[in-house]
């Protein structure tokens, strides 16, 4: 191979690295309804064969794939039973498996990165209870979503985005980290100067905001739903602090480059890895694109939580992934699958994104297994801090479709209004008054309530 196809298939990478994003939420109220229609209709007869397992797959980066593979060709050798891998990108994956069981056709083990798509599938009596399997293990913090008392999901991954800075350039100006929004702008205001900008927040009306932008919120205490699912965004008590926040951004706009209402998951990386912005919001795959693109900036590179108003609160915006085994005539072979795959081959799994898939279980952090790889030996520090995040009492961690007491179909279905993207920009780009925002996203909430 020539250096130039060893360049092009970094790039590739590197690019289906950037493109993948680290949480699905998409078409919430079209998945509801077919998942209505399946159990209303039900599937027809699944024709896989008995000895053939088949696993649709939602992480497409090549190393993901491999381990996979890998896995599954040593589950046949050992078992006798092909696994077949079937690989599509994360927002496919819902509407994969679904399509798949009204062909009759269903796969028996299945990724997604929704909770409602959980329910949904749960609901039409789809799925195989993992409870067995999730209980031999501690897990971390909001990210089973139990149904009834079964756990229908097994958690890989947690999506957590926090905010990395350039601690060069921290040194250069006599900043430190900031604790309060007012430091956090302030040290964006600095940093924005020939041509360069002190942060890249996406601000358009989709995923990438509502999970890139929003974190201040979270830390300062804002909560969308009480445990009732009333809407209480716009309360005497929310109100105030959403306002607070929409004002904060503003103030934060001047800091930011031209064109971050059509930016998306890999702009950002892009932005921080070229140089152009000082703070980048992201996972730990920052860090992995770093390494491959920009090393330079690897050792001048920190992290921390999105502050509070107050400098008492620091949240980071959630996101998750994981596996559920299909109530198929294969279901018993996908469970002892399942079993022997977490037992053998979930750290490999972890590793094809080291830093970026993030243990939900916390019995991984301290498994040698796991430390033992190169990335994560050299990045101790950002391994501590993540985490740190599952254990800190101040650590706050919400996003809008987990948003009441237990996973429901209706944070979902506000997600997909993204309605505090279109206050944003109402505030930034329309001069509208902060109240007034409020007001008009509250109403948008409460069409899909």
């Amino acid at each position: 191979m020539t250096q130039r196809d060893q360049n092009d298939l970094l790039a590739e990478e590197c690019r289906l690295a950037q493109e993948k994003p680290p949480v699905s939420r998409r078409s919430v109220l079209k998945s509801a309804a077919a998942g209505a229609a399946l159990m209303a209709v039900g599937a027809p007869a699944v024709f896989a064969q008995p000895k053939i397992l088949r696993f649709l797959n939602a992480e497409p980066g090549r190393e993901s794939v491999r381990a996979l593979r890998v896995a599954a060709a040593e589950y046949e050798k050992k078992t006798g039973i092909k696994v077949v891998i079937d690989t599509v990108p994360p927002d496919d994956a819902y509407n994969k498996l679904q399509s798949a069981i009204a062909a009759g056709t269903s796969y028996d083990v299945g990724t997604l990165a929704f909770g409602g798509h959980v329910l949904l599938l749960q609901q039409a009596d789809k799925l195989v209870p993992l409870t067995k399997l999730v209980q031999r293990h501690k897990w971390g913090p909001n990210v089973l979503f139990p149904i009834k008392g079964e756990n229908y999901w097994y958690p890989y991954d947690y999506n957590f985005c926090w905010m990395y800075y350039r601690k060069d350039l921290y040194q250069q100006k006599g900043l430190k980290v900031p604790t309060t929004w007012d430091q956090m702008a302030e040290n964006c205001r600095a940093l924005t100067e020939g041509g360069k900008y002190g942060v890249g927040h996406p601000v358009g009306s989709n995923a990438a905001a509502q999970w890139m932008s929003i974190g201040y919120m979270w830390a300062d205490g804002v909560r969308m739903l009480d445990n009732n699912y009333k809407l209480i965004v716009d309360n005497a008590e929310m109100k105030p602090k959403v306002v607070r926040y929409l004002e904060f951004m503003k103030k934060m706009a001047p800091s930011m480059p031209q064109g971050m209402t059509q930016a998306l998951f890999g702009t950002v990386l892009g932005q921080y890895s070229g140089g152009q912005i000082a703070h980048a919001p992201y996972a730990g795959r920052l860090i992995e694109v770093l390494e491959d693109k920009a090393p330079d900036l690897v050792a001048k590179t920190g992290f921390f939580m999105y502050p509070d108003s107050a400098g008492k609160s620091q949240a980071v915006n959630h996101g998750y992934d994981g596996w559920v085994v299909l109530n198929t005539p294969m279901r018993e072979e996908s469970l002892k699958f399942m079993e022997w795959f977490v037992d053998n081959h979930y750290i490999n799994f972890l590793h094809s994104a080291p830093l970026h898939m993030q243990p939900p279980r916390m019995d991984v952090y301290d498994d040698s297994r796991w430390r033992a790889h190169p990335l994560i030996e050299k990045h101790g520090e950002l391994v501590e801090f993540m985490k740190s995040i599952l254990t800190r009492k101040d650590a706050v961690i919400r996003s809008i479709d987990t948003e009441g007491p237990e996973i429901d179909l209706r944070p979902g279905k506000m997600f997909e209004t993204f309605a505090i993207c279109d206050a944003v920009q109402n505030v930034l780009y329309k001069n509208m008054p902060a109240t007034e925002a409020v007001d008009v996203m509250a109403a948008k909430y409460r069409t899909v309530l």
